[in-house]
């Protein structure tokens, strides 16, 4: 063993030498190279079809010269314009190219079934990937092998290759065959041949591209044509005796056509073996292990007959042998590469797929099977595909030369190698080619990914904004309006009505009047039910942000369920498991895992009395759960309205502490959103704008008294009308942070107001953010460098405040922002706020996870540890 490694490895150290040079060829050089290469041996074929013969002893001549120009023609014309040089692909938005290398040296087995069509295969491959290939060929084809990687062995160097690109062991045996793919150089072993070899490549310590057993079956179906699926099946077993690893060894034939298809068999040249010969035949053709005997393979019908001491009708040449299908795994059921044929009938379709599956389970799974069937559009087709442990499953096709590719299908790559994937024990579950040969470089460029700016098709605003109402809002026939017990008292409804009623056609109505403040899922389940009652085209939802919501979610409730069963709506546990689903948390809005349905019978317009939760323009809408009393922050484009009708005629009369706790939130939004990781130069204006109108306007618009109106303080309610709005659009494109992850938790645990629980949390957000240094940034591409603490400077900078460094700006923005909620009236902790120390331990632990888990929090721009977020509640308190 000693001396086969020493000598293999000689071999493999000039195959080194070569393909580093080869290795900087070219395309254009590799291709003439691979052209004058399949030129020489398509120009062999025919004298090394006759020496494959003339050494082996078995197969049929002008069937190998088809192999071999197959070999050459076909698989020259499948690989000619394939890159495999440089770059091979790139992808300028996706940021990445791609870039082929060579793998390296290659171990080439070739079997004595092919053994100069495999070799010019496998030599063609390597030399149009840039490897280097050193083959071990079969004792019993040596000559005839070696002859055929010689002739494009010098063809190449001819045409510019380097010496010793391509090489062979001189002297065949197992002890060289072993030493070769065992030689830790060997960068992958191309396997084709018995068990044995390609198990002894798969344990080899180096790579293995091989194949399994082939053992395929085809089904003949009783709506097949039934001449072409004889003459395809006696084509296959008839093509170099049967020695193409894809060759049918079984047939199933389904009942109704079985005497018919056995007459033309036989009609055509088959014979159907006497049950007595059987034995005779198996014990001859088949090894105690029931592969078939080495002598055997490729022999002709009538020598085997003779030599099995049994008599074969001199015009018959494909035996047939009627098996039961209950004894498969007995020697006749396994692979035969020879024109033997066992033959199955199957009672119905079921049952011939069940009889296939058995045959691949025994033997050959992975390899190949097919089908003879009348339309190649019967849905069965796909059925017996999906059923069927096979890589390849071949229609109305002769399998042996059909599972190659290329002639009776362009659906399989011109292939002499065949993967059999995991069924068979290979890396491979298609036909080799050269893209398996290549080690393919990524070069991943970082990059922004491509923004978005998102909002509804149109937004009215201005005062008497409504009036829009009477014509803009177009197709209004059947409106469902969505409110709270304030917007009906006050006479805001009546608003929308009048307006309705100036349209050209006449609008019918429904009302859900009764939104409470947090609204639950139970609640939006009761609106959809109304709604399906009603089925509006249009929904028009009035009020601040819980009605806002509340007709948001259930519109999407009463839209999913037009599509699901009768009796959806009534089940409040399938609409709770909708939403569980629907509030999972994502990075990526694009890739989310679960999609929101798309709604196309109603529209939805939004009227916001209250300035504070931008819902009128974002795809957010927040739902408590009705056990738990959890908000869920859901967000979705589908959730954005259409129509937005921001008229600040609606929040001239609304409460001072609505008024300032909205307006705290609207700060929130446009805080989060400015430093966001998804921020951008088309949505931080937005944002900056947001944030100097409620500086400028919210203590007014908290001072100001309906019933002693002042120009200054209406002025300071539009602003603040606008700026929610602003605020709005920011974060419905930038989203937000962990100001509202906290918020949303705290607020639903503690029982706060949102806008409350908002600015409890907002300095230590701002001061958790606004730092420098060692800091963990979220993982998104937009952010090169952390940037928390310019942002809120820049803000800072914006509003004029002082500051000598970023982080002393940081520090008067806190300021700032406690002075103004001190002139609202807001303490902004916990305590000060109905939180008993009880109830806050009690539910820390459980609030941290929850507020990680927030959808909000994967947009924060510093990532929190659960650790940290557990510091900035106790802060809190």
């Amino acid at each position: 063993m000693a001396a086969a490694r020493a000598y293999t490895d000689t071999l493999v150290q000039k195959a080194l030498k070569a393909e580093a040079v080869y290795a900087h060829f070219s395309q254009a050089e590799v291709d003439k190279i691979v052209a004058a290469a399949a030129l020489a041996g398509s120009e062999a074929a025919l004298m090394l079809a006759h020496e494959a013969v003339d050494e082996t002893k078995r197969g049929i001549v002008e069937d190998k010269d088809t192999k071999n120009r197959f070999a050459t023609e076909n698989v020259y014309n499948s690989i000619k314009h394939d890159k495999t040089v440089g770059i091979i692909d790139q992808d300028k938005i996706a940021g990445n190219v791609k870039i082929a290398a060579p793998l390296g040296v290659l171990a080439g087995i070739v079997p004595t079934t092919n053994p100069t069509s495999t070799a010019m295969f496998k030599s063609l491959m390597a030399l149009k990937t840039r490897n280097a290939i050193v083959f071990a060929f079969h004792p019993q084809a040596q000559k005839c092998s070696s002859h055929a990687a010689k002739i494009l062995y010098d063809a190449a160097v001819a045409a510019g290759a380097p010496k010793d690109i391509i090489q062979w062991v001189e002297t065949p045996s197992l002890e060289n065959t072993t030493a070769l793919i065992q030689n830790p150089n060997i960068a992958s072993i191309l396997a084709t041949g018995g068990p044995g070899m390609v198990n002894a490549a798969l344990k080899s310590g180096n790579p293995s591209m091989g194949v399994g057993a082939g053992n395929g079956a085809v089904y003949v179906d009783h709506t097949a044509f039934l001449d072409r699926a004889v003459e395809d099946l006696l084509l296959s077993k008839r093509f170099d005796n049967g020695m193409i690893c894809a060759t049918e060894n079984s047939v199933v034939v389904e009942a109704p056509i079985y005497d018919a298809w056995l007459a033309k068999m036989e009609t055509n040249g088959a014979y159907v073996v006497p049950p007595k010969d059987y034995e005779k035949i198996a014990n001859f053709v088949f090894n105690e292990g029931h592969g078939v005997n080495g002598k055997v393979a490729g022999m002709s019908a009538h020598w085997i007959a003779d030599n099995a001491g049994v008599e074969l009708p001199e015009d018959k040449d494909v035996m047939l042998f009627e098996l039961d299908p209950k004894n498969i795994g007995e020697k006749l059921s396994s692979e035969k590469l020879t024109p033997l044929l066992s033959v199955y009938q199957a009672q119905d379709r079921q049952d011939g797929i069940a009889i296939v599956a058995k045959l691949l389970a025994y033997q050959g799974a992975g390899h190949n099977a097919a089908i003879q069937i009348g339309s190649q559009a019967d849905p069965f087709v796909a059925e017996y595909a999906e059923k069927t442990n096979a890589s390849r499953i071949l229609v109305n096709q002769p399998d042996s030369i059909g599972g190659i590719g290329d002639i009776y299908t362009d659906g399989l790559r011109a292939s002499l190698t065949l993967g059999t994937g995991s069924w068979g024990k290979n890396s491979l579950s298609h036909n080799l080619t050269t893209s398996d040969l290549l080690n393919v470089k990524t070069v991943a460029k970082r990059r922004n990914r491509p923004q978005w700016v998102r909002l509804p098709e149109k937004i009215y605003y201005e005062k008497n904004a409504i009036s829009y109402l009477q014509d803009e809002v177009e197709n209004i026939e059947r409106a469902f309006i969505v409110a709270d017990p304030g917007m009906v008292q006050f006479g805001f409804v009546d608003t929308v009505y009048s307006q309705l009623e100036l349209r050209e056609n006449t609008v019918k109505t429904s009302i859900y009047g009764t939104v409470r403040p947090d609204p639950t899922l139970g609640q939006t389940i009761e609106i959809a039910q109304q709604m399906q009652q009603f089925k509006p085209d249009t929904i028009i939802a009035v009020g601040g942000g819980s009605a806002l919501d509340a007709a948001k979610i259930a519109r999407y409730i009463y839209e999913y369920s037009l599509e699901q069963e009768a009796g959806f709506l009534d089940s409040y546990e399938k609409v709770s498991e909708l939403f569980y689903k629907l509030q999972q948390k994502f990075i990526d809005i694009r890739k989310r895992v679960v999609k929101f349905h798309h709604q196309t019978a109603t529209k939805l317009v939004a009227i916001p009395t209250t300035s504070g939760t931008g819902s009128e323009v974002t795809p957010y809408a927040v739902i408590t759960d009705d056990n738990t009393h959890v908000k869920y922050p859901l967000t979705d484009y589908e959730l954005t309205p259409q129509v937005a009708i921001v008229d600040p005629e609606f929040v001239l009369t609304v409460p001072r502490r609505t008024v300032a706790l909205s307006g705290l939130d609207t700060l929130s939004h446009a805080l989060e959103s400015y430093v966001s990781v998804m921020a951008s130069d088309f949505t931080r204006p937005w944002s900056m704008q947001a944030i100097k109108l409620v500086f400028e306007n919210l203590e007014e618009s908290y001072k100001f008294d309906p019933k002693n109106p002042t120009l200054a303080g209406e002025t300071a309610r539009m602003n603040m009308h606008y700026a929610a709005t602003l605020g709005g659009m920011a974060f419905a494109n930038a989203f937000l942070g962990i100001n509202h992850s906290i918020a949303h938790k705290t607020g639903g645990e503690f029982g706060l107001p949102h806008g409350l629980a908002i600015t409890i949390a907002m300095q230590h957000v701002v001061r958790f953010n606004g730092v420098s240094g060692k800091v963990k940034r979220t993982p998104y591409p937009r952010y090169e460098v952390y940037r928390g603490e310019k942002d809120y400077a820049d803000i800072a900078r914006n509003l004029g405040l002082a500051g000598k460094t970023d982080a002393e700006l940081v520090a008067a923005l806190c300021d700032k922002i406690a002075e103004l909620a001190a002139k609202l009236d807001v303490d902004p902790s916990l305590s000060a706020n109905g939180v008993t120390k009880e109830h806050f331990d009690a539910s820390l632990d459980k609030l941290v996870d929850l507020i990680y888990n927030d959808q909000c929090t994967s947009a924060n721009p510093r990532q929190p540890s659960l650790a940290e977020i557990r510091q900035l509640m106790i802060d809190q308190f």
